[in-house]
């Protein structure tokens, strides 16, 4: 019943602190656009305003950080079933070990892709201001790495939980281990797809240039 009763306090809490954010918000721009203000809620300018620098960084960041973290935890769920029914079927401790790996290489596909993108990082004269193209750098940077750290996150998911499965039912049949390898195969190409989208959105990215 206690547990029941801290579930509903935390919704009711969320969806209260939700609908006062909300409040604000609408205020705020009721306000302004009442008083004549209303271009202030330029999403244009404000992106404008922010470095094209930094929409690479955080692109980058993204592209390495969240494939690292889909990879160890793919590691995690597969190891710890692995060690588990290792215990029970020592046989199964070797050959699963294949599980690992795919999930290790979808923290590879995150470093690649990070180096990739960092080769269009160059250092200019932003007193000047910044051009068209390096804006468009900076944004297509930001969403490829997104895109690819994503597609690794959910990638690193799918095959730990397939080689969970698949060292669980190799312990019970082996004749189930190449089976269940297929559909943990077919899991892992996911990065494999987040990592083409990366380069399709960053393809006609230039080097920063600065205005010249």
């Amino acid at each position: 019943m206690g547990a029941v009763y801290s579930y509903s306090y935390s919704s009711y809490a969320r969806n209260l602190l939700g609908a006062t954010i909300a409040s604000l918000a609408v205020w705020a721009g009721l306000y302004l656009l009442l008083t004549g203000r209303g271009e202030r809620f330029n999403v244009g300018g404000y992106l404008l305003r922010i470095s094209p620098y930094m929409w690479a960084l955080y692109g980058i960041s993204f592209c390495i950080g969240l494939s690292v973290v889909g990879a160890a935890w793919g590691i995690f769920i597969a190891g710890s079933s692995i060690l588990g029914g290792a215990v029970r079927t020592p046989r199964i401790a070797t050959k699963n070990l294949i599980s690992i790996i795919f999930c290790e290489v979808v923290a590879i596909y995150g470093v690649i892709m990070a180096i990739v993108f960092s080769a269009k990082i160059q250092a200019v004269n932003s007193s000047s201001g910044f051009s068209r193209s390096d804006y468009y750098t900076g944004f297509s940077l930001f969403w490829g790495g997104l895109a690819v750290g994503l597609s690794n996150l959910i990638c690193g998911l799918a095959v730990g939980i397939t080689g969970s499965n698949a060292a669980v039912a190799d312990a019970h049949d082996q004749q189930l281990f190449v089976k269940i390898l297929v559909i943990e195969i077919f899991g892992s190409v996911i990065g494999l797809f987040g990592l083409i989208v990366g380069l399709l959105v960053t393809g006609k990215a230039e080097d920063f240039a600065g205005v010249i």
